[in-house]
C-alpha cells in the first residue's frame, strides 16, 4: 500500500502563500482519481509523490518502507504525462525500450518483452513505425507501454488523455483499468474531468484549501 501522511509543501506566487498538507492512501490494484480546480494544486501533489519537489515534512511510504527519502530516479514508480510523451523520429519499439536503456542496444529478451507489451496495449505490429506517424490515442499507448516495461508497482497519470477525442478517451481510461488490474498496480491519476473518474477510480479526492477531501463517485 503506498500511505502519503501529513505531505506538507509551501510555495509563494504573486505576493500569495499557497500552502498544502496531503495524506493519502492507495492499495494495490486500486485507481484513485485526484480532481480539482486548476491550479489547486493536483500536479503539485503528484511532483511531491515522483520526487520532483521536496516536502518541508511529512512522509511517503510503500508497504511500510520510507520512499520520500529517495531521489526522483530512485523511486519505484513511473508518470504517463498530458504530452511530449515520444520521440517522434525513432520508432515505436526504441520509444518503448527507452523506458529501460537509452543505449539503443537492447538484448533480445528486452526487445521480445517491448513487443510483448505493445501487444498488451493494442500496438501488436506497430513496431517499426515512427512516433510520428501515429495518432494522439496511439502516442499515449506507447507511452504507457513504455511505463510498463520500467515495471514499477505505481503508476502516476498526469492528465494523460486530456485532447483526445472522447471515443479515444474512453478506450485509454479502459486499457488503463485493465492493466492496473491486470498487474496490480497503485494507480493515481489527476484529472479535471470527474467523469474520467467515475469510468474507473475505486476512490476519488477533492484538492480543497490544500488538503484533500475525499469525495462520493
Amino acid at each position: 500500500m503506498l500511505n502519503i501522511s501529513n505531505l506538507k509543501y509551501s510555495y509563494e506566487e504573486n505576493d500569495i502563500k499557497n500552502d498544502y498538507d496531503f495524506s493519502l492512501y492507495v492499495k494495490e490494484n486500486e485507481i484513485v482519481g485526484i480532481i480539482g480546480q486548476s491550479g489547486s494544486g493536483k500536479s503539485t501533489l503528484l511532483d511531491l509523490i515522483a520526487g520532483f519537489l521536496n516536502p518541508l515534512s511529512g512522509s511517503i511510504t510503500l508497504n511500510d518502507i520510507k520512499i520520500s527519502t529517495l531521489s526522483a530516479e530512485d523511486r519505484p514508480l513511473t508518470t504517463l504525462f498530458q504530452k511530449y510523451n515520444t520521440f517522434e523520429h525513432l520508432s515505436v519499439i526504441k520509444n518503448v525500450l527507452l523506458g529501460i536503456s537509452t543505449s539503443f542496444k537492447p538484448k533480445k529478451e528486452e526487445i521480445e518483452e517491448a513487443k510483448m507489451i505493445l501487444k498488451e496495449v493494442g500496438l501488436e505490429g506497430f513496431e517499426d513505425k515512427l512516433a510520428s506517424t501515429l495518432s494522439g490515442g496511439q502516442s499515449q499507448r506507447v507511452a504507457l507501454a513504455r511505463s510498463l516495461i520500467r515495471k514499477k508497482p505505481i503508476l502516476l497519470l498526469d492528465e494523460p488523455f486530456t485532447g483526445l477525442d472522447i471515443h479515444t478517451r474512453e478506450k485509454m481510461l479502459n486499457l488503463v483499468k485493465d492493466i492496473s488490474k491486470k498487474r496490480k498496480l497503485i494507480t493515481i491519476m489527476v484529472t479535471h474531468d470527474l467523469d474520467d473518474c467515475k469510468k474507473i477510480a475505486n476512490r476519488v479526492y477533492k484538492v480543497e484549501n490544500g488538503k484533500l477531501l475525499e469525495s462520493k463517485i
